[in-house]
Parts: C-alpha cells; structure tokens; sequence
C-alpha cells in the first residue's frame, strides 16, 4: 500500500490564512457599533467603537499616548531583563545540575506558589510607591514561566547526544553550543511567550498603584473623569502591546528554527 505524504506547509499558506483570523474580531466590532447605534447598548456602559476611536485619536494627537507610551514601555522592558535573567540562569543551574535542582527547586516552587500580584501590598511597604516595586512585580510575573520551560528544556537533552559529542571530543563550551542549547531553545521559547502575556499582566496591576505616568495613570485619570471611551482604549493598547510583543518573540522563533518545516505553521 502507498503511503500518501502530504506537502510540507509552505509560507504562502500561513499568509492565506491571516486574513480569515481578522473574521471574528471584526463581526465583533460590526456587532459592538450597531448594538450602540440601535440602543442596546448603552454609551454610558459600553462606547461605541467610533467613540473609542475618537478618544484614541484625541491621546494620540496631543502627545499623551506617546508620553504614556514610553513610560510603561520602559517598565515592561526593564522588569521583563530583570526577570528573564534570573528565570534563565535558575532554570540553567537546575536544569543541568542534580545538586542545584535538589537545593532550590523546593524554594523556588514554594515562592511560585504565591500569587505573585497578590504581593502588591507587601511591595508597597518593602519598597514604596516609586518605580520600583512597579519593575520588580513585572519582573516576578517574568521569573516562573520562564525559570520552569528553562529548566524542563535543559532537563530533556538527550544523553544520547551528549555522549555523541564527547566521543567526538567536544569541549564543555562546544557542548553547551551545538548541543545543550539548541536542544533546550524550543522551551525557551514557550517560556519567553508565557512571561511575555504575564510581563503584561503585571504591568497593568502594577500602574493601578500610584502611577502618575504612563497607561495605568491614563487609564486612571480617565475613569475619574468617567471617560470609558478612554479606559476602553488603553485596555485595547495593552491588549495591542501584549500581541505585538508576542508576535515578535514567534517571529524570532521562526527564524531561529526556520530549517524545520513545522515552524512555518505556527
């Protein structure tokens, strides 16, 4: 009996099917503007999307957007560093060293176990109400995604090829590069994209408290005035950041694993 093999998929695939994932999100705006237009839904509870597009339009004309813009961006970058550091290099030590997974893995899962946005308080009087505590909630969203898939990809290299390149007398840095690393990258980056929407996450807490820049204090600023055309479009500006940010770490994947066809799938 022949086998049918069916054709590696191809980019020109991926690109037909962009569009057909817009369907959904633009019913639902069809459906959101004519429910406001025919008086089901009340302005006052939830704007039409031509008011939001209005206030958007408003921030970003008067420079707010790009001010608020650059402050939470530079949050965001900072704890997300901060966190991807210490996530990698602790899942490194206990992916790659019984020793090490014995002494602090115990710690670290008792630590994860706390709702990190539950140690806001705590932060507050550790820390005060400055940037600070704002970096480092992001950076403890940032730490466990990352420090869990760091250190299960370490702990699935195949012994086989380890020992493969010993016996072709492979030194521990060529070890590390050819073999331990790549082996490990394709969890890497299942951890790098689940820090990325936690990093969000976090941020959108941490400028609740006290912020007087940036999109959390935009966002506050607006509800004390009872702009919901404007609240509702700075959760669609971190909504917007969230996806950007994930769609850059899967174009760096792609390009990373671009020699395996299943890549071009994602």
């Amino acid at each position: 009996m022949t086998a049918v093999i069916s054709p590696p998929p191809t980019r020109t695939r991926r690109t037909v099917r962009v569009p057909a994932r817009l369907i959904s999100p633009i019913a639902v705006l069809l459906a959101w503007q004519l429910g406001s237009m025919s008086g089901l839904i009340s302005p006052q509870i939830l704007p039409p999307p031509s008011d939001v597009a209005t206030a958007g339009w408003e921030v970003l004309t008067n420079g707010e957007l790009a001010t608020s813009l650059a402050v939470s961006g530079r949050r965001v970058v900072a704890g997300f560093f901060l966190g991807a550091l210490l996530g990698i290099s602790l899942g490194f030590l206990t992916g790659t060293s019984r020793v090490a997974d014995t002494v602090l893995d115990p710690l670290l899962q008792a630590v994860r176990a706390v709702p990190h946005l539950g140690l806001v308080p705590l932060f507050i009087i550790w820390f005060g109400i400055g940037e600070l505590p704002k970096v480092l909630l992001i950076a403890l969203g940032v730490v466990f995604p990352l420090y869990l898939n760091t250190a299960s990809g370490f702990r699935q290299v195949d012994p086989k090829l380890l020992e493969a390149g010993a016996v072709m007398g492979f030194t521990l840095p060529q070890r590390l590069r050819y073999i331990v690393f790549p082996s490990a990258a394709p969890q890497l980056f299942v951890g790098l994209r689940q820090a990325n929407a936690s990093a969000w996450l976090s941020l959108i807490v941490a400028e609740q408290v006290n912020a007087r820049q940036g999109l959390g204090f935009l966002i506050n600023n607006a509800r004390d005035f009872y702009r919901t055309d404007l609240v509702i479009f700075g959760l669609i500006v971190y909504a917007a950041l969230g996806l950007i940010s994930e769609a850059l770490i899967r174009a760096w994947e792609s390009h990373t694993f671009r020699y395996r066809p299943d890549t071009l799938t994602r």
